[in-house]
């Protein structure tokens, strides 16, 4: 195991100890310890027991401003406003990214279905829609438009008849482009309000904030820590660790695979940026325009500091070694950009999100493209899926029988009740079995 001349990871996969060097690059501390859980857990109790006025406490000490239940609220007005506000290219922008959404989401909508069975029984699935959503939108190190129309456009699809914003405002200013997407993507309200405070309202309710069936979106490891906590008195999505990439290439132009190599490092120091490669040349190139892109990025120092802690350089020596890593890996998002990427992607069991072939930069999936980019993270695409219309509907099961059915299947339905020693279940049926009931 060597480092480049840009201070990244090399790994090769050759190497007799390679899959536990990729484990070990795996293996960051990208969730809450237990002093961060302690503090979560405390201001969750201090939210569920004092309602508002806890947040507006909270919102002093950590956003810096001191909000009422007027301030904190924002109205359908309000982002209306902000609709208006922000530039014709911003308003042209969020309406085409909202449109694709929609339409690639509206093939994700599940339908109730029923058939009869040879007993006589009509089996089905009922599919209803979640009632109140509850949207985290972050606001810390960036403000992000994006994370509204992919969390609220689904929902609006399956749906949901309230979608509630919560956004941290930091100072007390609200991000305008925020709220403009929140307006075109049918958020009914939002509360400037942020952390795991937010996280509490929601799930719990306050005198301001309603309760919701479902919180959604991303956000810091307070944010990840308070969603977990609150799981099972309300819903979540998934626990959003920080982001990832994973670039499989056989050549192209290395100026690209770097960028998009960069494009999740600038995200957070604690982002995860992986090229895997059966060109150790091509790794070479890369590494040079890494730091050609470093030299002049705004947000560099973020990248780097990622790209030299978390990130690696792999040469692999075929598609098979290739796709075991990816595998390993299980990335948020994989890049194919090879010449033949339909070679390789029956391999691939594991990905949040695959973008296929050399014009299919990260970026393009990220805003545009339509599919989500709430994405599955530290490895939990290998059971996990991207945020979509079945997140915000359920599925009911329903049994319609007669006696005739009963009759078909109740005597070992009976059976299995007495073995269990649950007899009142059994009588239930034995009842109903009985000449002339």
């Amino acid at each position: 195991m060597t480092r480049s001349n840009s201070h990244i990871l090399r790994l090769d996969s050759s190497a007799p100890d390679f899959t536990e060097r990729l484990d070990a690059l795996l293996s960051r501390e990208t969730d809450t310890g237990a002093d961060v859980q302690e503090l979560v857990a405390g201001i969750l109790t201090d939210v569920k027991r004092r309602g508002d006025a806890a947040l507006y406490e909270y919102t002093s000490r950590f956003d810096g401003w001191n909000c009422n239940a007027d301030e904190m609220l924002i109205t359908r007005e309000r982002m209306r406003q902000a609709w208006q506000a922000v530039s014709d290219t911003d308003r042209e922008a969020l309406e085409l990214a909202t449109q694709r959404i929609r339409a690639y989401h509206k093939h994700q909508l599940q339908q109730d279905w029923e058939f009869t069975d040879e007993a006589g029984l009509t089996l089905g699935q009922r599919i209803t829609p979640l009632d109140r959503v509850g949207l985290y939108v972050p606001g810390g190190k960036a403000a992000y438009p994006s994370s509204v129309l992919m969390n609220a456009v689904p929902a609006v699809v399956a749906g949901v008849e309230e979608i509630v914003m919560v956004v941290p405002t930091p100072g007390g200013e609200m991000n305008e482009l925020v709220l403009a997407a929140a307006y075109i993507s049918g958020v009914q309200r939002g509360f400037a309000v942020g952390g795991a405070q937010a996280v509490a309202a929601l799930a719990y309710g306050t005198e301001s904030i309603p309760a919701v069936d479902k919180i959604v979106g991303p956000g810091n490891k307070f944010v990840a820590a308070a969603k977990r906590q609150v799981f099972g008195t309300c819903g979540i999505d998934m626990i959003a660790g920080p982001s990832e990439i994973v670039v499989v290439a056989d050549g192209g132009n290395p100026a690209w695979i770097a960028a998009d190599f960069l494009s999740q490092a600038e995200h957070d120091e604690a982002a995860q940026s992986i090229l895997i490669s059966t060109d150790a040349r091509l790794l070479d190139q890369v590494a040079e325009s890494i730091e050609a892109h470093l030299q002049v990025l705004p947000r560099a120092a973020i990248a780097r500091a990622s790209v030299e802690t978390h990130g690696a350089l792999i040469h692999v020596h075929n598609d098979d070694e290739a796709a075991f890593a990816v595998n390993r890996i299980a990335p948020e998002h994989l890049e194919l950009a090879l010449e033949d990427p339909d070679a390789l992607l029956p391999k691939i069991r594991h990905a949040g999100a695959i973008l296929i072939g050399h014009f299919v930069p990260e970026a393009l999936g990220d805003y545009i493209a339509g599919p989500n980019h709430v994405l599955p993270t530290n490895r939990t695409a290998r059971f996990s899926s991207p945020l979509g219309v079945y997140d915000f509907q359920k599925r009911s099961s329903v049994i319609r029988a007669s006696r005739t059915g009963v009759e078909a299947i109740g005597p070992a339905a009976a059976h299995l009740a007495h073995r269990e020693g649950l007899q009142a279940h059994a009588l239930t049926l034995e009842l109903r079995l009985k000449d002339g009931a």
